[in-house]
């Protein structure tokens, strides 16, 4: 079997704004989409070995890859992207159409749907969600309910979002206080997927506190009841595996393998050892060097398109120091991204100039990544009265992440270039669903490693989630004085109806966040691979790393 690059990926051929109704799917009972694989269930398990552990099980209150790969598997939302690509399609609802002015969707739902407690599925049930999801605390809305945040940018009357009302049992009538380039697309978010309303009411959903350093969270988080094809059977945290097992309710195609393992092994090299052995059948971000000799052997590397932005993330209101714009260029002109790209990143890795990779309508092609120019770093600090500050730089352990395959090495590459301008740096690492995340949250750190790998074509779903809530974001722009201006301009270009004036706004504004704001420091962006043994098939490569499996076989599975 060959590597190949995957399908490239996919636009959206229009704006949101515009989409007046969407086709019906074809993923329904009769069984007719094609997977790829045996047309019917089998017996065996698919057993993949994920980079990290999850955070919890209830997808709204997760931020990490690793959580929403396991609970992609068992959640569905209203809207879905489509199968290898960045496009929505329909999920739980088949059709839906805005009004004149983009504030009130109708969504037509699919009828026969249960959960997997065997309670309805209907518009009461999504209803119940968006309420649940619209009303939370004050700890979930500084921390854990941070895609909420991001994309209805804040609670209460800030919100984008304003009702929900059944018109009746298959419809949905869903109001927004503006409209916006991003919905419906940002309800095909892991974070939206749909829960039984029975099961957010016994498990408490919404119960999370302050816990040490990080989060407690509800029964609910640990008992997740979706639509979707895999529902959990197991969470072995002494061996670290998820087991999920086919959902024999499901309303679609069923799953193609009765169980879904997902082998929590945190070192790469000890996953590709594991998928030799065959105690696993395949995993996510193999080490490019391995990538040819994993071929050889008869397994398939399948090469995403970057989608991706790996990134130094600030925090001015911990360091204050970071509130000088000349200490934040300092800092970019620190470090040498050609070198870094070069050693510590796949090919066909790329600097960034920007926090969105090329693909993304709004990008600004007359940007370009800053060099490394150590004087003039030195300089700047000088001038700034910041010479041999203190800088709080943390990194996760236990993970490998699309737009950072090995943290340490990146770390450790960045952290030089700080020290030769003169920085001093406390080193500081915690595991990534471990503290690390939590950490990030809860700004406990001055700078920090982190990325993003985008849900769907929008130029909103990178900056505008980075820096578009004022009041929650992880750079802390309310602390800056420049924060309530980028808020305000993304908002504004986020509302534009006119697709070509609305780009035109993004590329002005990518301009003005690297060359006046500069709330972060973007590093670069990776092509992601994933690997699977001889004898798998029917897995469809996401750019978003957002694959489903329950279109996968495994050949004579375990």
């Amino acid at each position: 079997m060959s590597m190949r690059k995957s399908t490239p990926v996919v636009l959206l051929a229009t704006a949101a704004l515009t989409m007046s109704a969407c086709a019906q799917s074809d993923r329904d009972d009769s069984g007719s989409g094609d997977s790829g694989g045996d047309s019917a269930a089998s017996d065996a398990t698919f057993t993949f070995g994920a980079a990290g552990a999850p955070e919890v099980f209830d997808p709204f209150y997760a931020s990490d890859g690793e959580t929403f790969r396991v609970t992609r598997q068992m959640f569905e939302g209203l809207v879905e992207v489509k199968p290898g690509s960045a496009e929505i399609g329909p999920g739980l609802a088949e059709s839906w159409e805005p009004d004149e002015k983009g504030t009130t969707w109708t969504f037509s739902l699919r009828k026969d749907v249960k959960f997997s407690d065997g309670e309805t599925f209907d518009a009461e049930a999504v209803c119940a969600n968006f309420e649940r999801m619209a009303d939370q605390n004050e700890t979930a809305q500084a921390g854990p309910a941070e895609y909420w945040a991001y994309s209805m940018e804040g609670f209460g009357d800030k919100s984008l979002y304003r009702s929900c009302s059944a018109t009746d049992d298959s419809t949905v009538e869903l109001k927004i206080a503006r409209p916006t380039s991003k919905f419906p697309a940002m309800l095909s978010l892991s974070a939206f997927g749909m829960q039984s309303p029975k099961a957010l009411e016994s498990g408490d959903a919404n119960d999370v506190t302050k816990q040490g350093e990080g989060f407690a969270y509800p029964k609910n988080s640990q008992e997740p009841v979706g639509t979707g094809p895999y529902t959990l059977e197991k969470y072995d945290t002494a061996n670290s595996t998820v087991t999920l097992k086919r959902n024999d309710d499901y309303w679609g195609e069923k799953a193609k393998s009765a169980q879904l393992v997902f082998k929590i092994i945190p070192d790469e090299s000890t996953r590709r050892q594991e998928l030799e052995a065959k105690s696993i059948d395949g995993y996510d971000l193999p080490n490019p060097v391995d990538w040819k000799g994993l071929e050889e052997s008869g397994n398939t590397v399948e090469v995403r398109d970057p989608f991706n932005v790996f990134y130094v993330g600030l925090n001015p209101e911990k360091n204050t120091k970071l509130k000088d714009l000349k200490v934040r260029q300092a800092l970019s002109m620190a470090i040498d991204r050609d070198q870094l790209v070069s050693s510590q990143l796949p090919e066909g890795a790329v600097a960034a100039s920007q926090f969105m990779p090329d693909t993304v309508a709004g990008y600004n092609a007359d940007l370009t990544p800053t060099k490394q120019d150590v004087e003039g770093a030195k300089k700047l600090l000088q001038e700034a009265g910041a010479e041999g500050m203190e800088l709080t730089f943390a990194y996760p352990s236990e993970v490998t992440r699309p737009y950072m395959p090995n943290p340490q090495k990146l770390y450790e590459a960045i952290r030089k270039d700080f020290e030769a301008v003169g920085i001093k740096v406390e080193v500081v690492t915690k595991p990534w669903n471990g503290g690390y995340l939590d950490g990030v949250d809860n700004g406990q750190f001055d700078a920090w490693l982190l990325g993003w790998t985008g849900d769907y074509d929008s130029a909103d779903n990178f900056i505008g989630t980075f820096f578009g809530n004022l009041e929650s974001n992880d750079f802390h722009t309310g602390a800056t004085d420049f924060g309530a201006d980028l808020s305000k301009e993304l908002k504004e270009a986020d509302q534009t109806v006119d697709e070509a004036e609305r780009t035109s706004m993004y590329e002005e504004l990518n301009k003005k966040i690297a060359e006046e704001y500069l709330p972060g420091l973007p590093i670069s962006h990776s092509p992601p691979a994933l690997v699977v043994g001889e004898g798998v098939e029917g897995l469809t490569p996401s750019p978003l790393t957002a694959e489903q499996f329950d279109t996968v076989t495994v050949q004579g599975g375990k």
